[in-house]
């Protein structure tokens, strides 16, 4: 694709005035709705088993016409940018105002940070060069360890380009690259197995994330994790004091905390959260912050897919709840101010409340100090997947990687480690937050409704006290 400065109503062949008298019929009467567009590239290689196992280039576009009405949507898409496919999508959404005149709404205010260029990560290095590099990535995880039996590499980018116009004639464009770094191994020894993975990238081209450091980082990591795990020992079970490791783990606060302060949940009060603003929600010392404005992390935009920029928003203020995620929607119907968290997939579907990058601020403890203060306890450094309950609040999370704290010292490796709780009950068992703030590699993507969006987690080295363990022993 060319540079982004070209209209993508233009690279369609769709006549601009054309589109906005369709977007007037669709809008007409409406409390707010936008057309999007959108122009995405993506490219994934797959090396599994020393061969290239798959790769595949993709090429979408589309367009997504919005119309709110008080609480209902109309929302109509088509991958056909043209002025008849606008025509239908105009009609369809039409449907949902039934006679309604509301008053749109004003639009999203302007801003003048733009995160990213118009570079496109896709297609360099070359094809050639990459297959050759993850050739050569196999082969030194291969030679890190000779229980090393498996390993699968992948390299994922995309660059997406889109466009919203506004009943009202404004218009907002946004650029946005995002590359990805996957390695995973198989370690084993006998007849017993276990795996080990590192990931890592963010919202920039592929240069910084293959230099031979960086990839070679990855691998001994994902290698080193194998084998700790090849040395686990079962889980115990039952209520013990966990510490969290720094980073990655905040995906726990994602899951089991980060949702329930989405501005739709709290409309519908269906989250554990509601009606709580203003009141005390977390231990002291408790900073949750949702910032979607940390220039090349996998959850930061310039401005959100309905044209509001992007923002740091605190939803937690030393243990107090002083804010939601908002979209423009939610935010209208709950008297508050959107914050540049209305998000979508693509433009196959409407956007709602979603998170960027969220995490918690640091304390004052020293890592070791909170290792130090837990007499029987587990070590959480790295999570896999997770079950969250919205409007209990209730969680299950698999810990791939733990260890055994007994004495204030960390022991064995343990295997099977569940973590169960509520996250709003279990905000309050914070003990102990840690100096030595993390954000994760690069890695996220969550699920809401059936979307997957790219984000971003972190936090501090954390004490739970008292929390559910789920083990194996």
């Amino acid at each position: 694709m060319g540079s982004s400065t070209t209209s993508l109503l233009d690279r369609a062949g769709l006549d601009r005035k054309a589109a906005r008298r369709r977007l007037a019929r669709g809008l007409e009467g409406a409390d707010d709705g936008e057309l999007y567009f959108e122009y995405a590239q993506s490219e994934m290689l797959v090396f599994d088993n020393g061969r290239l196992k798959q790769a595949t280039y993709n090429t979408d576009q589309g367009f997504g016409l919005r119309a709110v009405k008080e609480e209902a949507v109309g929302y109509a898409h088509s991958s056909d940018v043209s002025e008849a496919a606008l025509a239908r999508a105009a009609e369809a959404v039409r449907a949902v105002k039934g006679g309604y005149c509301g008053a749109y709404a004003e639009p999203p205010g302007r801003t003048n940070v733009r995160l990213y260029g118009d570079d496109n990560p896709l297609g360099a290095p070359a094809f050639e060069t990459k297959v050759k590099l993850l050739e050569t990535i196999d082969a030194y995880a291969r030679a890190r360890d000779p229980r090393v039996r498996q390993v699968s590499i992948s390299f994922g980018a995309s660059w997406q380009v889109i466009e919203i116009l506004r009943g009202d004639g404004e218009s907002y464009r946004d650029v946005r690259p995002l590359v990805r770094v996957n390695i995973s191994v198989v370690v084993g020894k006998g007849d017993r197995q276990e795996a080990g993975s590192h990931g890592y990238g963010g919202r920039e081209d592929f240069s910084h994330f293959l230099t031979t450091q960086a990839w070679q980082a990855a691998a001994d990591d994902a290698v080193r994790q194998a084998l700790v795990n090849l040395e686990a020992v079962p889980a115990p079970a039952g209520e013990m004091d966990v510490v969290l490791a720094p980073g990655w783990p905040g995906i726990m606060l994602h899951e089991a905390v980060g949702h329930g302060l989405e501005g739709d949940f709290n409309r519908k009060r269906t989250s554990a959260f509601a009606d709580l603003m203003g009141q005390r929600v977390a231990s002291k010392g408790v900073t949750v912050v949702d910032d979607g404005t940390i220039a090349q992390r996998r959850g930061s935009l310039s401005i959100d897919d309905e044209g509001t920029p992007t923002s740091r928003t605190v939803l937690i203020e030393d243990g107090v709840l002083v804010g939601y995620m908002q979209d423009r929607h939610n935010a209208r119907l709950m008297g508050m101010k959107p914050t540049g968290n209305g998000r979508r997939q693509s433009y196959a579907h409407a956007p709602m409340p979603r998170m960027t990058n969220t995490y918690m601020l640091a304390g004052e403890h020293a890592a070791g100090e909170i290792i130090a203060s837990v007499k029987d306890g587990i070590y959480a450094v790295n999570f896999g997947g997770g079950q969250v309950d919205i409007t209990s609040g209730k969680y299950v999370f698999q810990v791939t990687e733990a260890y055994k704290i007994d004495g204030g010292k960390l022991g064995r490796p343990l295997k099977g480690a569940m973590l169960i709780g509520n996250g709003p009950t279990d905000l309050n068992r914070i003990g102990m937050i840690g100096n030595d703030f993390e954000l994760d590699p690069g890695i996220g993507t969550c699920g809401k409704n059936g979307q997957g969006v790219p984000v971003g987690v972190g936090q501090p080295t954390l004490r739970m006290d008292r929390i559910t363990v789920g083990g194996t022993g």
